[in-house]
């Protein structure tokens, strides 16, 4: 295809310059306008010139070497540290590029202007790609595409729908507020979750404490205190976790490490995943939290995609890649099956055993009445103030239950401990006794 090459002004009158791949000087010129940009100079580039140009650019990356100077430049990246931003650096960026492009500036010119202001390296690198790219005559969605470690499917997929539709602002919008909410109920479960955390390193601390240093030294007391005398079985048995985890540290430790990976290995597998998944919604306590979290993220993920454009059956494909439970998933699954078939949603949902009766029955009526996007957006705002709740009685439930955990623990250390300090007083005071009466 031929590479057209152009001078344009964008409307600030600012003057960019790059290259479109297209067919002739009349697309490109569209296609400039298209843009926001008004056109100055378009001509086709010489491929002759070219290949000469695209040698010296390559030489130049091989040698290293600055423009000005000699110095060399050393472009390191260390696998698993790069390539990745964080969901709420990402989140910002979103809601930052929708209030402009709603605003009214161009998105090129929206993307330079939060280049220039974006401190996170990763993000920075990768909109000054985003602008690369649609001066190269891509949209915004194809250059989203090329990075998937950063835009998931649903990002790219709601971007693509709001472009064909001529609506790019106002599904940036939705999408900010989408992955806003989702950080919202993130934060607040990573935040009911932090105190029993805390409670369980607390407890991990104080018995690590017990069994390496107080316990060996009350094994001493009791060989001098009850020199041949049987300990009781159930000081017996503490001591003798003591003394595996005082003496034998290294293979205890290795032995926990070895369980940790044997376990994270099965839940990998398929079956171990689905077992994993299913206990996670059924758990005491924190069940509730993860299935209400699961069915709202499902309700927002399919209602903002099916009201953005998006076609239906492509969006159950992506709501089931990006459920996060194999579950749900699933369940997904059957419905897109059922829709492709053209059958209603409902049906497979009932089926599936994790949406509770009232969803179902919300689904059903958006259905029939032609309003599924709004009922499905009705009901996550319903789950998010469910998963509030849920998080509120989670947090109250676990705090006894921590504080009863500790408690057993400790006292059954300290019982223990005491047993053999009991049974001597118990000796000391019966030999009184005999001693009393002869």
């Amino acid at each position: 295809m031929p590479k057209f090459s152009y001078v344009a002004m964008d409307s600030r009158g600012k003057e960019t310059k790059g290259t479109l791949d297209v067919n002739n000087q009349n697309e490109a010129i569209g296609r400039l306008k298209e843009m926001g940009f008004f056109p100055t100079k378009v001509a086709e580039v010489d491929k002759s010139k070219e290949k000469p140009d695209a040698k010296a650019k390559g030489a130049s990356k091989t040698s290293g070497k600055k423009k000005g100077g000699g110095g060399i430049n050393l472009n390191i990246k260390i696998p698993g540290l790069s390539g990745r931003v964080k969901a709420k650096v990402l989140t910002t960026f979103t809601r930052q590029l929708a209030t402009l492009v709603e605003a009214g500036l161009p998105l090129l010119r929206g993307l330079r202007v939060l280049e220039k202001q974006e401190r996170d390296v990763t993000l920075k690198n990768i909109i000054g790609q985003l602008g690369q790219s649609i001066e190269g005559g891509s949209t915004f969605s194809e250059g989203l595409a090329q990075h998937p470690k950063v835009f998931n499917r649903l990002y790219v997929n709601m971007v693509k729908a709001g472009e064909l539709g001529g609506v790019l602002e106002v599904v940036l919008a939705r999408l900010s507020e989408f992955m806003e909410k989702a950080q919202k109920i993130k934060g607040k479960v990573v935040a009911a979750m932090f105190y029993p955390t805390a409670v369980i390193v607390v407890a991990v601390a104080i018995l690590a404490i017990l069994m390496i240093w107080v316990v060996p030294k009350f094994k001493d007391i009791f060989k001098d205190m009850m020199p041949g005398k049987p300990l009781p079985g159930f000081t017996r048995f503490v001591l003798g976790i003591s003394d595996a985890i005082a003496q034998h540290f290294l293979v205890t430790g290795s032995i926990l490490i070895l369980l940790f990976i044997a376990l994270t290995a099965f839940i990998r597998t398929r079956f171990g995943r689905r077992i994993f998944d299913k206990f996670k919604l059924n758990m005491p306590v924190m069940g509730p939290v993860i299935s209400k979290v699961a069915i709202s993220r499902f309700t927002r993920t399919l209602g903002t995609l099916v009201s953005s454009g998006v076609p239906i059956l492509q969006a159950l494909t992506i709501v089931k890649e990006t459920s996060g439970n194999v579950i749900v998933g699933a369940a997904v699954a059957a419905v897109h099956e059922s829709v492709k078939e053209g059958e209603t949603i409902t049906a497979p949902l009932e089926a599936s055993g994790v949406f509770p009766p009232m969803v179902i029955s919300m689904v059903d009526v958006g259905e029939q009445t032609g309003a599924l996007p709004e009922m499905l957006m009705k009901i996550a705002d319903n789950f998010d103030e469910e998963v509030d709740n849920a998080v509120a009685a989670m947090t109250s439930l676990l705090e006894p239950i921590m504080i009863v955990f500790l408690a057993v623990i400790v006292g059954s250390i300290v019982i223990a401990l005491f047993l053999p300090l009991i049974a001597l007083m118990d000796g000391l005071s019966t030999g009184d006794g005999e001693g009393g009466e002869g």
